[in-house]
C-alpha cells in the first residue's frame, strides 16, 4: 500500500516537472521562432534601419531649361532608448539650439517610440552637418540622415510649381507610404505630380558599436535596398516668356495665362503679386509661409485659377455666339445705339449707329448686345424665357464657363453662370425675364471667370469651336505619356458662327479699341473688357490670341483695380505675344511703361 502511494508521488512530481518543461519549451518556441520581437530589440541595439530617402524628380520647361533641382541637407535622427550620458550642453551648442529645446524635442521623441527612430531636427546645412559628424560619436542614439530639398535657380512660377512640406498625420493615416517626418508636395505641380516625383524609398541597415558609431554594413548589404528617384517632369511652359510677364506684372494684382491653341499646352502661367519659390524651402518656410500668408496684397493666393471676376465686355462674343446659333442674330442684323440714357444698358463708345454685329464688336457696344441677349432669351421656338435661359446657360458652359477646365493642377475653380434656378429662388419662378438679368448681356451681374478660362476662351474662338483641357506637364520621364490625355471639347456652337466674331477680334485689334497695340507683321485678334468692381476702381481685362490665321498662342490677362481694358491689360497681352512669336520686344516705350508701372 506505502510503495503504491510512493509510486503515485513520484508520477505525480515526474508529471509536474514535465509539464513545466514543456511549458519552458513551448515559451522558448515561442520567443525563438513566433515572436520576433526579443530579436528586433536585441538587433536595434547593433543594427542602425536607415531610410534611404529618392530624390524628387527634376522640372523642365518646355525648351529643357532646367525650374527646380535638389539640394542634399541632412535630418538628425535619435533613438529616446540609446540616448546616455551625454554633454547636452555641448550638444545645444552644436546645433544651436537651447536646452528647453532639447527636452521638447526628447519629449516628442520619446512619445513617438522610445525603440525607434524619429525626427530631432531637420534640415541641418552641410557646414552644420561637418561639424557634428566628427564628435557623433559622443552623443549615443543620435544619427543623420541624408535627404534633399528643393533649389529654384530662377526665382518665378511659384503658384505653377508649389511647395513642398512636412507630411501631416492626417496623410500619414491615410498613405502607408509616409512616415512622421516625410516631405509631400503641398501646392501647385509638386501636388499634382505627387506620385510622379517623389520616388520609391530605400534602406540600409548599419551596424552600429557600443559608442553610436557605424562599423560596416549588416551582411555586406544583402538586405539593403536602393531608393529610386522620381520622374523628371518637362512642362509645357515657356521658361523666357514666363519670366517676363512676371516682369511685367510687377506692382500690379492680377493674372496672365497663355495657352497653344491647338494642344491646350500652358505657354505662361502667373499670379501677381508672386514671391520667390525659395522662400519656402529649408527651415525658413514656416516663418517665411507666416510672414506671406499675413501680407495683405496675398501674394499665396493662386489669382489664376483662384481668382473669380466679372468678364465684362470679353464676354460680348459669346453672347454673339449664342445668337448666331439660336438664329435670333445675323450678319445683316442691325441694332440702333439708341445713344446714353434711352437704353437700360448704356453706350460708352462714339460711333455708327445703327450697326452690325462685327462693328458692334470692334466697337464694344453695350446697347447692341444687349438686344442681341433679350432676342435670346425672348426666342419664340420655346415656351418662355426660363426656357431659353436655361438653353442660354448650356451654349455657355460648352464653351469652358462656369465649371472647372479639369487642368493638372489642384484647386482650381469653377467661375459662375447661375443656373435658373438661383434668379427663381430671388425673384420667383415665372417672375424673372431679360431685363431682370440685364446685366448678363454685357459680362456683368452674377457672372465670373477665372483668369484660366478667359485664357481658354481665346482658345475656343481661335480653333473656331473648341479646345483641349489646358494642362501644364507635357511629358513624364523620357516618355510622352500626356499625349491624349487631355481630352478635346468641342462647344455647341457651330464652328461657321466662329468666323463671325473672330472677325469682329480682328477689327478690334486693327481698328477698334486694340489699334494702338498692333504687333508689327502679326494679325491679332481680340476683345478689350472693363469689369465693374463692386470693390473699388474697375478690372482691366483682354483676351486675344495671334497670329488670326494657324494661331500659335492665345492669352487672358486681368489687372485688378486698373481702369480700362486698353489701359493695362492689353499692353501686357500684346507684349507677351510679341515676346513669344518673335522672341524679342521692339516696342520698348510699351514696355517700359509696363515695367515701371505700380499699381500698389
Amino acid at each position: 500500500m506505502a510503495n503504491r502511494s510512493l509510486a503515485s508521488r513520484r508520477q505525480t512530481i515526474i508529471a509536474i516537472f514535465v509539464a513545466v518543461g514543456l511549458i519552458f519549451l513551448g515559451r522558448l518556441f515561442y520567443l525563438q521562432v513566433i515572436d520576433d520581437s526579443y530579436e528586433l530589440s536585441a538587433n536595434n541595439n547593433v543594427l542602425r534601419y536607415v531610410t534611404q530617402y529618392p530624390a524628387r524628380g527634376l522640372i523642365y520647361d518646355r525648351k529643357g531649361e532646367l525650374l527646380v533641382y535638389n539640394e542634399a541637407v541632412y535630418d538628425l535622427m535619435v533613438i529616446p532608448r540609446q540616448v546616455k550620458d551625454i554633454d547636452t550642453a555641448e550638444f545645444c551648442l552644436l546645433l544651436g539650439i537651447s536646452h528647453e529645446g532639447f527636452v521638447t524635442r526628447m519629449k516628442k521623441a520619446r512619445e513617438y517610440s522610445r525603440f525607434k527612430p524619429s525626427l530631432f531636427e531637420k534640415q541641418i546645412s552641410k557646414e552644420t552637418f561637418g561639424y557634428l559628424e566628427e564628435k557623433m560619436y559622443r552623443f549615443p542614439g543620435f544619427f543623420v540622415q541624408p535627404r534633399t530639398l528643393r533649389k529654384y535657380p530662377r526665382p518665378m512660377a511659384a503658384h505653377l510649381l508649389g511647395y513642398v512640406g512636412e507630411v501631416n498625420q492626417s496623410v500619414i493615416d491615410k498613405d502607408p507610404y509616409y512616415k512622421s517626418g516625410d516631405y509631400i508636395g503641398i501646392s501647385g505641380i509638386e501636388k499634382s505630380y505627387e506620385e510622379i516625383l517623389r520616388g520609391k524609398k530605400g534602406i540600409k541597415i548599419r551596424m552600429v558599436d557600443v559608442h553610436n558609431r557605424e562599423v560596416g554594413s549588416f551582411q555586406d548589404g544583402l538586405y539593403d535596398t536602393l531608393a529610386v528617384m522620381g520622374s523628371d517632369l518637362h512642362l509645357t511652359i515657356d521658361g523666357a516668356l514666363q519670366e517676363y510677364g512676371e516682369q511685367l506684372m510687377q506692382g500690379k494684382m492680377g493674372s496672365v495665362v497663355a495657352i497653344e491653341p491647338s494642344s491646350g499646352e500652358i505657354l505662361a502661367f502667373l499670379s501677381s503679386p508672386t514671391y520667390d519659390p525659395n522662400l519656402l524651402v529649408g527651415r525658413v518656410r514656416s516663418k517665411n509661409f507666416s510672414m506671406l500668408n499675413q501680407d495683405p496684397v496675398k501674394p499665396l493666393l493662386n489669382r489664376a485659377m483662384m481668382g473669380q471676376y466679372p468678364p465684362g465686355s470679353t464676354f460680348k462674343m459669346v453672347n454673339d455666339l449664342v445668337g448666331l446659333q439660336e438664329g435670333v442674330l445675323g450678319t445683316r442684323t442691325h441694332y440702333s445705339c439708341q445713344g446714353p440714357g434711352s437704353s437700360p444698358i448704356r453706350c460708352t463708345h462714339n460711333h455708327q449707329s445703327p450697326l452690325d454685329v462685327y462693328v458692334a464688336i470692334q466697337q464694344s457696344c453695350n446697347p447692341f448686345h444687349w438686344h442681341v441677349y433679350r432676342s435670346i432669351l425672348n426666342n419664340p421656338a420655346r415656351k418662355n424665357v426660363r426656357e431659353n435661359y436655361v438653353a442660354w446657360r448650356q451654349h455657355v458652359m460648352s464653351m469652358g464657363f462656369g465649371h472647372k477646365l479639369g487642368t493638372d493642377l489642384q484647386y482650381e475653380l469653377s467661375g459662375s453662370v447661375p443656373e435658373a434656378a438661383r434668379f427663381d429662388a430671388i425673384y420667383g419662378k415665372g417672375r424673372w425675364n431679360a431685363m431682370t438679368v440685364r446685366s448678363l448681356s454685357i459680362g456683368q451681374g452674377e457672372i465670373l471667370v477665372t483668369p484660366l478660362q478667359l485664357a481658354n476662351s481665346a482658345v475656343v474662338m481661335a480653333n473656331r469651336g473648341y479646345y483641349y483641357v489646358p494642362h501644364v506637364v507635357r511629358t513624364v520621364g523620357e516618355k510622352d505619356t500626356q499625349r491624349g490625355r487631355f481630352k478635346k471639347v468641342v462647344s455647341s456652337i457651330d464652328p461657321k458662327h466662329y468666323e463671325v466674331v473672330v472677325e469682329g477680334m480682328r477689327q478690334v485689334a486693327t481698328m477698334g479699341t486694340a489699334r494702338w497695340y498692333q504687333v508689327e507683321d502679326i494679325t491679332m485678334c481680340g476683345k478689350t473688357g472693363t469689369a465693374e468692381n463692386p470693390h473699388g476702381k474697375d478690372h482691366s481685362l483682354f483676351m486675344a490670341f495671334a497670329p488670326a490665321d494657324n494661331p500659335v498662342i492665345a492669352i487672358g490677362v486681368i489687372v485688378e483695380n486698373s481702369g480700362f481694358g486698353s489701359t493695362w491689360a492689353l499692353p501686357i497681352a500684346s507684349l507677351m505675344i510679341e515676346k513669344y512669336i518673335k522672341g524679342e520686344v521692339r516696342r520698348k516705350d510699351i514696355e517700359d511703361r509696363m515695367m515701371n508701372g505700380k499699381l500698389f
